[in-house]
């Protein structure tokens, strides 16, 4: 018998495909909200939110993978996650067209990344997994960011921190 082990994913939608990342990454989900720019920063960085008095730098997912900007919607969410990088742990928030709810997944269900046909790098991606006769694509959510990446957004938070606190 094949040992199996069921995860938890947050699935949402990006592009009209579905996408999830393991819980264990998500700190909340947010309601889309006023987004400060940052000057000189990658494409996809959108700026910074305001989570409870941190700086959060935020994403655009479809940006980063190379697909359309996100357009802005009323179902249109905030993923807050820890993303893990060379030199610690980083929170992020990324945009998703929608986040619709928390799966299981038996490991069972989950095949390798196709190394070819995807829009986005096998690198980024854990797995495939099945259910209920949908595909879902699992995102390795640290693997994403790289340590330039991390140093980046932790920058972008600290900035955002440094200029909202109390002289």
């Amino acid at each position: 018998m094949e040992d199996s082990t069921v995860n938890q994913f947050l699935t949402f939608t990006l592009d009209n495909d579905s996408y999830a990342v393991g819980v264990g990454k998500v700190r909340e989900v947010l309601e889309h909200t006023k987004i400060t720019k940052l000057p000189k920063t990658a494409v996809y960085m959108k700026g910074i939110i305001n989570l409870r008095g941190a700086g959060v730098p935020v994403i655009d997912l479809r940006l980063k993978f190379g697909l359309p900007e996100t357009p802005i919607t009323k179902d249109t969410s905030i993923i807050v996650m820890e993303v893990e990088g060379g030199d610690g742990t980083v929170v992020v928030g990324a945009l998703a067209d929608a986040v619709h709810e928390v799966v299981d997944i038996d490991t069972r269900n989950i095949e390798p990344a196709p190394r070819f046909g995807t829009k986005l790098a096998a690198e980024f991606i854990l797995g495939v997994g099945k259910k209920d006769d949908e595909f879902i694509i699992i995102l390795d959510i640290d693997r994403i960011f790289n340590s330039e990446d991390v140093s980046l957004l932790r920058a972008a938070g600290d900035a955002k921190a440094a200029e909202t606190a109390p002289a």
